[in-house]
């Protein structure tokens, strides 16, 4: 008896088909599993893009319980057998630490669950800032944070546009590190300004926004700034010609919005037609909203590796979940993922 026939045998009973609609869904998501090599599954907070991933790849989402105790501690548990799977594990690490907490505990229990591989999917890895000793008696908290995915088990690191570059060498695990580029610039490229110029809000991000201004074709500016201390802006200086020009700020993340609403703030005063911004992490703390809102910019680009729930007419979000999904397919399959690359 397929669907239909059951359809019309119980069309006098609408609650007792729409039960029956459900089982039939969850069969049929368990017949996709099992024909898969690999699951996807995803920590609490992530899970709006772990869902969009799924979709993309045609799978269902795995069954993964978070168990929270009163005070404050958290387990995790598989309700599905892994058993000789590859098991993706969708999760950015931004602060509070229960984010990352809960990754390492979902790792953790995929290698006590005798997963095959188990491949940590961090869209936004957190504490990436904290990459070096820039002054005496400091942490290195990227490193730190490798340590530990290490240590619980991880084979495998796929993850977007990192602070610095070098974050990969504290791995000796694989790690894919893919662009946000490959959003952003098709989205930039849609708008069809003229007279279009790339900026980096800081002499440190040069690199990146080189790499825009390439690729669109168009000149370069940077923004020299000095900082009284962190999150605080001091002063800053344009180097290059901003005048009549549309302006576009290229940075990897915002947090508190100082850098670059100031930065819009002085091109808009040097004589810029418009200005607008990108990022890859929508980090947006503290005063960032208002201060985007109440700034010279007309809009400001993120992905969705972060999730954003504050208002601002000015923020607009573009999904990642297709890139990460082809990632993952490439991966499953052992097909190059630099291909897919931009630039």
């Amino acid at each position: 008896m397929n669907l239909e026939e059951i359809k019309h045998q119980f069309w006098s009973s609408p609650e007792k088909f729409r039960q029956l609609h459900y089982i039939f869904n969850i069969i049929n998501n368990k017949k996709m599993s099992a024909n898969n090599s690999f699951l996807v599954f995803s920590g609490t907070n992530t899970r709006y893009l772990a869902e969009k991933i799924c979709a993309s790849l045609g799978c269902p989402l795995g069954n993964l319980v978070v168990t929270k105790f009163s005070d404050g501690e958290f387990a995790v548990s598989y309700e599905e057998s892994i058993r000789g799977r590859d098991v993706f594990l969708v999760q950015s690490t931004f602060p509070n630490s229960d984010n990352l907490m809960e990754l390492l505990l979902m790792i953790d229990a995929a290698k006590r669950a005798s997963a095959r591989h188990i491949i940590a999917v961090i869209p936004y890895f957190g504490w990436a800032r904290q990459d070096r000793k820039d002054k005496p008696r400091v942490s290195i908290g990227a490193k730190l944070v490798a340590d530990l995915l290490s240590a619980a088990g991880i084979d495998r690191l796929i993850t977007m546009d990192l602070h610095a570059d070098q974050i990969q060498g504290f791995f000796n695990v694989p790690v894919d590190h893919l662009y946000a580029s490959g959003v952003l610039l098709p989205y930039l490229q849609s708008l069809h300004l003229k007279d279009l110029v790339v900026a980096s809000p800081d002499v440190g991000g040069s690199k990146r926004a080189n790499t825009f201004a390439k690729y669109l074709g168009c000149p370069l500016v940077l923004c020299n700034k000095t900082r009284a201390r962190a999150n605080v802006v001091e002063s800053m200086q344009i180097i290059g010609d901003v005048n009549g020009k549309n302006v576009v700020v290229v940075d990897d993340m915002v947090d508190t919005a100082g850098t670059i609403t100031k930065a819009a703030d002085i091109m808009k005063a040097a004589g810029a037609k418009s200005v607008r911004a990108c990022a890859s992490h929508c980090v947006m703390s503290g005063p960032a909203s208002e201060r985007v809102q109440n700034s010279a910019l007309e809009e400001i680009v993120f992905t969705d590796s972060i999730p954003y729930s504050n208002r601002c007419a000015k923020v607009k979000q573009l999904s990642v979940a297709d890139m990460f999904a082809e990632t993952i397919r490439r991966v499953v399959n052992n097909e190059s993922i630099s291909s897919q690359y931009l630039v």
